[in-house]
């Protein structure tokens, strides 16, 4: 679960597209599902340009980090926080919640903002 946890904020940290790509089709099933407020994205394909577009947008252009703390697993779900940070200050936080297949895929990621975006 750690491992999974690690893996999971490294992707929205990775600046080389290659490697993000392929961290990708290792975390997510090919048919996952992440759905995040209104807006949901099916299969890899659609993750990749999603972890993409956030990495660009958010690490890239504005400098956050993305963070996570107090992991939790049971059974085929693992749940934990996530942050953005700038200078040590939190700009965003989600509880993540994923549900992993056997196979040790994501097949389902939802994310409950806890803490709005500050301008």
């Amino acid at each position: 679960m750690k491992d999974l946890v690690t893996r999971y904020v490294a992707v929205w940290n990775e600046p080389d597209p290659g490697r993000r790509r392929e961290a990708v089709a290792s975390l997510w099933a090919e048919d996952a599902v992440e759905r995040v407020e209104e807006t949901e994205w099916h299969g890899v394909s659609e993750l990749e340009d999603r972890v993409a577009g956030a990495h660009q947008s958010l690490v890239a252009d504005a400098g956050y980090t993305v963070i996570a703390e107090d992991p939790m697993a049971h059974h085929d779900a693992v749940t934990f926080t996530v942050h953005l940070v700038k200078n040590d200050e939190i700009a965003w936080s989600a509880r993540v919640f994923l549900i992993v297949g056997d196979d040790d895929l994501i097949r389902y990621d939802y994310h409950f903002t806890t803490r709005p975006m500050t301008s």
